[in-house]
């Protein structure tokens, strides 16, 4: 084989293992901090994060299904409270507004309920929980495809998360999410130890009193 072939097959190489090699470490380390319900060690609050919404306004099944879980959670005495961070930027556009509006639905007092509507990606949802509502140990609640780079970007940015995975059930384009995830990974990578964006911020609002 010539050396052009070889030094050309040799970046092929190294690109691929750089897009991947992310996601495998971040899965890697979700393994050991997810659970079900029934097993996750209680903290005070858990984390949802938005999934769309349908052309109606209501929460698409995926985020249905985030809730749902955080509200058996609060139910089984888990957590106290559940902050539901999501997308809000345009005023028929309302993430958080249709989390609660679901949850209370299911018989979750208003009252727990703490909505975030700057969450407009994983990284503002982390940062944010943290920094405005002083969060510093939740359980995080998504899909299986989705916690593996929500629990490494909370954890690389100061929180002390685990995880709990919906039940696992199929839903339209699954394949799609799951091969995003591997550039979506990579790019939290690189916001995470390289640029350092920062979220929309403002006023810190506690979840809970300080004591």
């Amino acid at each position: 084989m010539k050396r052009k072939q070889m030094i050309i097959l040799f970046l092929i190489a190294v690109t691929i293992t750089g897009i991947f090699l992310p996601r495998i470490i971040m899965v890697s380390r979700a393994g050991k901090i997810t659970y079900t319900v029934d097993s996750v060690p209680p903290a005070r609050a858990a984390v949802v994060f938005g999934a769309g919404l349908t052309a109606s306004g209501g929460p698409t099944t995926v985020l249905k299904d985030r809730v749902a879980t955080a509200v058996r959670l609060y139910q089984s005495g888990k957590i106290e409270k559940i902050l539901m961070s999501g997308d809000n930027r345009y005023i028929n556009y309302n993430e958080p507004g249709a989390m609660k509006a679901y949850a209370l639905e299911l018989g979750m007092p208003q009252e727990d309920i703490v909505l975030d509507y700057a969450g407009r990606r994983t990284y503002d949802t982390c940062y944010r929980a943290g920094a405005i509502f002083g969060l510093n140990e939740v359980i995080l609640v998504t899909q299986e495809f989705h916690l593996a780079r929500a629990l490494y970007t909370c954890n690389a940015l100061g929180l002390q998360a685990v995880g709990v995975a919906p039940d696992q059930r199929a839903f339209r384009d699954e394949k799609f999410w799951k091969l995003r995830e591997v550039f979506a990974s990579l790019i939290a990578m690189i916001q995470i130890h390289i640029t350092h964006p920062e979220p929309v911020l403002g006023d810190q609002e506690p979840i809970f009193p300080l004591e």
